[in-house]
């Protein structure tokens, strides 16, 4: 199965903070698939590290104020175009990000209050029907990799 993977997943180091998100489990769970890496957010042209982001009354800003939303709407495109072109049957997704998103993000209070809502690039999948899953939900995740 071809499966695009949040990179920060993967252990890249894309994440806001310059850190990454790396889980064995996931790695185990993806051996003998296609792993497709995407990182909206550098993608879209922002730096490693940056500031962090959150979606404030419907654009995504930094803390101060910043509107991020022309290189989050980019990251998601060029990501969207990635999964496509590859042709990807699943993707694995960032939890809580203003790009990877799938269910729920920050409030835009910078605050750690989560929301129900997408991120850029979750909504962008959404659009296309492309199924997507948390990360968070590893049940669902090995159910639809034992699929195939």
């Amino acid at each position: 199965m071809r499966v695009a993977v949040s990179s920060c997943l993967l252990g890249v180091c894309c994440k806001y903070s310059g850190g990454h998100n790396r889980s064995d489990e996931l790695l185990e769970l993806l051996e003998g698939h296609e792993v497709i890496p995407v990182c909206p957010e550098v993608l879209g042209g922002l730096p490693v590290p940056r500031p962090s982001c959150e979606i404030v009354n419907g654009t995504v800003r930094t803390q101060t104020g910043e509107s991020k939303e022309r290189p989050y709407q980019e990251g998601a495109r060029r990501a969207l175009a990635i999964v496509e072109e590859r042709r990807a049957e699943l993707v694995i997704l960032q939890p809580r990000s203003p790009s990877c998103g799938l269910t729920h993000i920050y409030d835009g209070t910078f605050s750690g209050v989560l929301i129900e809502g997408s991120g850029r690039f979750a909504q962008a999948l959404q659009q296309r029907k492309i199924p997507a899953v948390d990360m968070e939900n590893l049940t669902e995740i090995r159910r639809l990799l034992k699929k195939r």
